[in-house]
């Protein structure tokens, strides 16, 4: 780790996940969600205000204390009850079947043993159980994967470790989950090498 990474790109990563461009996205990924939820990558917490009505409590799973501390003010204002209650989503500390359903944004992409961390909620869920999520990853287009490769090595250096060209459908199918919604494309405005987006529900 390092102070960069430790204490500034939390702030960073705030910043450009918390883009109100990325607000529609997020009130798309959390329609549905029910229940004890748990979410991995909870980050600063932007997700706080779009949950809907159906969820009963969140657990949420951060490595970051600078991206809690930030997340602060929206904790305390949900009305939903929220705890931090583990550091890494590829060991997380829940029994068998805890949890209703799962969330996860602009998470799978960071994360180093994305398998691992995908069995774990698996487990974690409820038979029946959906896991919602949006997620940047592999474009649909050779041309632009041919540049998401080429600029990968750059991206996990400076956005602690994010991958530009995981195929994030075909690791949530790898891991056992069935893809019951998938929504694929470019997030207007964006350099498409960074705006190919996943958006669906696995169970």
């Amino acid at each position: 780790m390092g102070f960069y990474t430790d204490r500034v790109l939390p702030h960073l990563t705030d910043k450009v996940c918390g883009a109100r461009v990325n607000d529609s996205l997020r009130r798309r990924v959390c329609s549905g969600l029910r229940g004890n939820v748990v979410e991995v990558g909870f980050g600063s917490g932007n997700n706080v205000g779009f949950y809907p009505e159906t969820v009963e409590r969140v657990s949420g799973v951060e490595p970051a204390d600078v991206g809690w501390k930030i997340a602060a003010k929206r904790v305390a204002a949900s009305r939903v009850p929220i705890e931090r209650a583990g550091l890494d989503g590829q060991a997380l500390p829940f029994g068998d079947g805890s949890f209703d359903t799962a969330l996860s944004t602009f998470t799978l992409c960071t994360i180093p043993d994305v398998a691992a961390a995908l069995a774990e909620i698996r487990r974690v869920l409820e038979p029946g159980g959906t896991l919602h999520f949006v997620e940047h990853g592999l474009a649909p287009d050779e041309s632009v994967q041919v540049w998401q490769h080429r600029l990968d090595p750059i991206q996990q250096r400076v956005a602690g470790g994010c991958h530009l060209a995981r195929d994030i459908p075909a690791l949530i199918a790898d891991a056992g989950f069935e893809i019951v919604e998938l929504d694929r494309f470019y997030q207007p405005g964006a350099p498409k090498a960074f705006a190919a987006l996943s958006l669906g529900v696995a169970r």
